[in-house]
């Protein structure tokens, strides 16, 4: 279905988000236990400096791009046909990663059967070499992407046949099969358009650590280690950035991403603790922005083991989750219910189905019928780099404690634990999943279909994959929405996750620092902040 290396782009990036979200850190030298962080150039105020967690990236180059830190500088160097919407809610402005507007594509026209994309460029989009944005770059791009190892899953996934130049300004896309995706998957990182007069002929690796983009931000410098650097791009054709230069900062600890924010020697800090958002809250001179994303936190249960082959035992896990409990104690109030396998914030979501409540003595009940009246013990596989597991996994044990269940926690490194699970090897685990293309099909495609790379309960429903199979090329939005509430139903009642929370992704940001905007699926675009 995917190459397995396109796995990383999920399972780091969205799937069980490996150290809140993204891939693991390519930095030696232990700036994670650096108390100081370089104070930036202030260029007059127009510097903004932020703090990751997860290292300076893994590439460049936006069609390898593999982590929510490289997606994040392909956003600023690259701009893609369509890109994601923005709306106004709340008086502030949030990302709206499930629509689609307009980019280097000004329009573009659908063919009757769904198979036919034809895109036409906008005039006075330029490369930041000063080559214009034309159809033989946008041709150019698509051949690249299918040569690598992340994009061109994706590119297969979108089941696209051919790309073909009708005029300097004018695209056609055509598909093997309908795909009310395809427009979504246009607006990812992935799909950047890249510039042949600076890419073409260079080793295949050049953009690994160059930029040929038509994007806000040109690279000034890159190590992988610690920083990256990033200059505006004064000729932008959607117009100059207000800000001259971004700086990201690798600080692994969070204790001083936040004394640095407090401190001002960052303007923004990704991945705050939910624990620090009340106190970080009273202080006078930054905010905190909590949203709920579309990240979701299961507890997996492989019907393949015992005693998880047992219908029955899967549902007794589920009537021993209390979720209010773990939303007050383990995410410290910023997260929400999950009461589907999708996010609420999800498109079709419904939570048509979830009856689960926290009720040990339907649990021990359930277990009893089961066979196990005497109980019975099992590993939970826990990754040790997200303390968040840990502790939903301590708060499980003892609840399972009660009705004469044993959870022996199996807390493993990173490295392991992706091991253990993309060999399905683990009886039961505690993930997390965030979908970059906020769709259900997109989300079960990986996680929940039978074949799905991500699948990692084993999980085998004909029901379900016959409902995907229909929802995935069916063309009216209504019958289609239809089909997955049916998915949701049914997952519920077969139950290979017991159903935790969603989790809000947290940042902090100087009061200084203005349009910030919050999107979905993590990824933070520069272009829109200043000071």
């Amino acid at each position: 279905m995917i190459k397995s290396k396109f796995l990383i782009l999920i399972s780091a990036l969205l799937v069980l988000v490996l150290a809140s979200g993204c891939a693991q850190s390519s930095n030696p030298s232990g700036t994670a236990s650096s108390n100081t962080a370089p104070k930036a150039d202030s260029a007059a105020g127009k510097t903004i400096t932020i703090a990751y967690s997860q290292g300076a990236g893994q590439t460049m180059d936006p069609h390898d791009a593999g982590d929510l830190t490289s997606a994040s500088y392909a956003f600023a160097l690259y701009d893609q046909l369509v890109t994601s919407a923005t709306e106004e809610a709340g008086g502030k402005t949030v990302g709206r990663t499930d629509k689609v507007v307009p980019s280097l594509a000004e329009s573009w026209k659908v063919s009757d059967d769904l198979k036919t994309y034809t895109f036409t460029l906008r005039d006075g989009a330029k490369f930041q070499s000063g080559k214009p944005v034309n159809a033989d770059a946008v041709v150019y791009s698509f051949e690249r992407v299918q040569s690598k190892g992340e994009g061109g899953s994706l590119y297969k996934l979108a089941n696209i046949k051919s790309v073909t130049k009708i005029d300097d300004k004018t695209v056609e896309f055509k598909l093997g099969a309908p795909n009310h995706l395809f427009l979504k998957y246009l607006a990812t990182f992935t799909f950047s358009i890249v510039d042949p007069s600076v890419a073409k002929g260079q080793p295949d690796d050049y953009l690994t650590q160059h930029s040929a983009g038509s994007g806000a931000f040109k690279l000034e410098k890159w190590d992988p280690a610690t920083e990256a650097v990033f200059v505006a791009n004064k000729d932008y054709w959607k117009g100059a950035p207000k800000v001259d230069k971004v700086i990201v900062k690798y600080v692994a600890e969070a204790s001083n991403r936040e004394l640095f924010l407090e401190k001002s020697e960052v303007d923004v800090a990704l991945d705050i603790p939910a624990k620090d958002v009340e106190s970080l809250s009273k202080k006078d001179n930054l905010t905190i922005s909590s949203e709920s994303s579309n990240r979701i936190v299961y507890l997996g249960m492989n019907a393949n083991f015992k005693p998880f082959d047992q219908l029955k035992v899967r549902q007794a896990i589920n009537y021993v989750i209390d979720q209010n409990k773990l939303i007050k104690d383990v995410a410290f109030g910023q997260a929400s219910p999950l009461k589907s396998s999708i996010s609420s914030k999800s498109p079709d979501f419904t939570s048509e189905g979830y009856e689960y409540s926290y009720n040990l003595d339907k649990a021990k009940q359930l277990i009893k019928e089961a066979g196990y009246e005497k109980g019975f013990t099992f590993d939970l596989t826990v990754n040790s780099s997200t303390q968040d597991y840990e502790d939903i996994a301590v708060l499980l044990k003892s609840e399972l404690e009660k009705i004469g269940v044993t959870l022996n926690i199996n807390k493993v490194a990173p490295a392991q634990y992706r091991e253990l699970i993309n060999n399905k090897k683990a009886a039961a685990y505690l993930g997390k999943y965030t979908s970059l293309v906020n769709d259900p099909s997109y989300h079960y495609g990986f996680l929940l279909d039978s074949k799905g790379a991500s699948n990692y309960t084993g999980y085998s429903s004909k029901v379900v994959d016959n409902l995907l199979a229909q929802a995935n090329v069916e063309p009216d939005d209504a019958k289609r929405s239809e089909l997955y509430k049916q998915v949701q139903k049914q997952v519920t009642a077969d139950s290979p996750w017991a159903y935790l929370y969603e989790s809000n992704l947290i940042v902090g940001i100087s009061k200084d620092v203005k349009g910030y905007i919050f999107y979905p699926d993590e990824i933070i675009r520069f272009s829109s902040l200043y000071k």
